[in-house]
């Protein structure tokens, strides 16, 4: 379980095209479909699309809805993964050239779409309470007030290993699970896809979560430089850009201060600080920022050097901005990294805080761990979102197909080869800065959650303030921020100023 809890550190990630784009490939509309366990079975071709009708905010809205695989092979036409996507098109092919059109990824690795999917971006919704801090009492469906559909196109893609995209058969999954080959592969999907749909000519966008802004990031440079298909626009939700900014290991003192912003706002919203913090939450917040790059840096720098009564300042300081107990700061070394911190917040309470969301708490088996078993924000929303994409896929995209889907699939993060940055920090910042120096009408928006213990806000702020962007195209990155999580989406009021940005964002990118 420790395992799982450490994973999600890593973690820290539609269109319809008309029924005549596919037709073509499509058996009418879906076939019988059977269980995928022959090489025949699996390459067939597999589409279903239907017709859909909702209501949004009071407006009546058409879309054509499209599920199945699409099949890649390599340069010897040879097949080598199958990749299931969901997309989503509002009926109005007239002006198909002017349409945006989004592709979404979360992350992990090994995360499938669904999050992104049946949390924020889609016309149907896994609710949560409106806060997102209980899990439902009833797993439902409703039409999303908040969907995206409503200003682009969507397309959700899962790859390799989750949802129900699969490697072809004959062919190791395992080649697939390294940054450089998803990248290759995710971009050969897009220039695929829009080839199929008649797409070329509409404004192209990249939502990613968590990891999935990664890919997006690296997508951005590989699909100007290799196809030739220039973006519009970049939406990074929860990113994670710079991984020597979220990773604790020895020697590197930088989580530490970025993490620690975000453990004032959680002991905020716990009521863990003393009562004249509390009287000004957003006061206190950027008083911690300032203290955090300023004198907890300048003394985590002199390492051995700091003195006792510096030590015990600091120390003293530390615990009033996090609500962690003194003594419990002197035995880590004044370093406290993020599983320790959710475990120990709460402790006298027999309470652990979500690291994917730290308004959520739970209940450990095992209140002696030094790190929590489990997280409940993740368990929050996986089960919900499994039941429902699982019943919406094939009762109302009628893709009837009974192999498993993977939500989140732990073991395409534990067989996840970080290449030569296992020795060092994987960092998409160059690229993102490359993308957006070459292309000055590639725009980003950057949104964070003040409770993310995963890929924290402050250490989105660092990466941005570090990108180098030449003064002239800065004012095209734009980071914004919410009083939520990870997954910013599970608290309602959120998700409906989230989609008003990103629509104001849509827009802007498109003149």
């Amino acid at each position: 379980m420790k395992k799982r809890c450490l994973m999600v550190v890593h973690l820290i990630a539609l269109l319809g095209i008309g029924s005549q784009v596919f037709s073509a490939e499509t058996k009418p509309a879906i076939e019988k479909q059977k269980s995928a366990n022959t090489a025949a079975e699996i390459a067939a071709p597999t589409f279903s699309i239907t017709k859909h009708q909702i209501k949004v905010q009071g407006r009546s809205i058409t879309y054509t809805a499209t599920a199945g695989f699409l099949h890649l092979r390599d340069e010897a036409d040879k097949p080598t993964a199958h990749l299931f996507f969901c997309a989503y098109e509002r009926n109005r092919r007239d002006n198909a050239d002017t349409r945006p059109i989004a592709f979404a990824f979360n992350g992990g690795p090994g995360a499938s779409s669904v999050f992104l999917h049946l949390g924020a971006v889609g016309p149907k919704r896994v609710p949560l309470n409106d806060q997102g801090t209980r899990v439902p009492e009833l797993i439902r469906l409703v039409n999303n007030d908040y969907t995206w559909l409503m200003f682009t196109d969507l397309v959700f893609v899962d790859p390799v290993g989750t949802g129900f995209s699969r490697a072809a058969p004959g062919v190791d999954a395992k080649q697939f699970y390294r940054m450089e080959e998803d990248t290759r592969i995710m971009a050969e999907f897009i220039r695929r896809y829009i080839t199929i749909s008649a797409r070329w000519l509409s404004p192209k966008f990249i939502i990613g979560e968590s990891y999935g802004a990664t890919r997006a990031a690296a997508l951005a440079g590989y699909l100007q430089n290799n196809m030739n298909i220039h973006l519009r626009g970049l939406i990074l939700i929860s990113p994670a850009l710079n991984f020597q900014t979220l990773r604790f290991n020895a020697g590197n003192d930088l989580p530490y201060i970025l993490f620690l912003p975000a453990y004032t706002a959680t002991a905020l919203y716990h009521n863990k600080l003393s009562q004249a913090l509390q009287a000004n939450p957003e006061q206190t917040r950027q008083n911690a920022e300032a203290w955090a790059v300023g004198e907890y840096a300048a003394a985590l720098l002199k390492g051995d050097q700091l003195s006792a009564p510096e030590r015990i300042h600091i120390i003293e300081k530390m615990s009033s901005y996090t609500g962690i107990a003194k003594d419990f700061i002197a035995y880590n070394d004044l370093r406290i990294n993020q599983l320790r911190f959710a475990q120990e917040l709460l402790r006298s309470q027999r309470r652990t805080v979500g690291i994917l969301d730290s308004r959520v708490t739970g209940i450990d088996a095992d209140f002696g761990n030094e790190y929590s078993s489990f997280d409940p924000a993740l368990f929050l929303t996986t089960g919900p979102y499994a039941a429902g994409m699982n019943h919406y896929v094939r009762t109302e995209l009628k893709f009837n197909y009974d192999q498993p889907y993977e939500v989140l699939n732990l073991n395409v993060n534990r067989d996840w080869n970080w290449g030569s940055a296992a020795q060092g920090y994987v960092n998409v910042s160059t690229p993102l800065r490359e993308a957006m120096s070459n292309n000055t009408r590639l725009k980003t928006l950057i949104a964070c959650g003040y409770y993310d213990l995963a890929t924290p806000y402050y250490a989105s702020k660092y990466a941005v303030e570090h990108l180098g962007l030449d003064p002239a195209v800065r004012d095209n990155m734009v980071i914004l921020f919410y009083d939520s999580g990870h997954q910013i989406y599970t608290h309602l009021p959120a998700l409906k100023k989230m989609t008003e940005d990103v629509s104001a964002f849509v827009d802007k990118a498109c003149r």
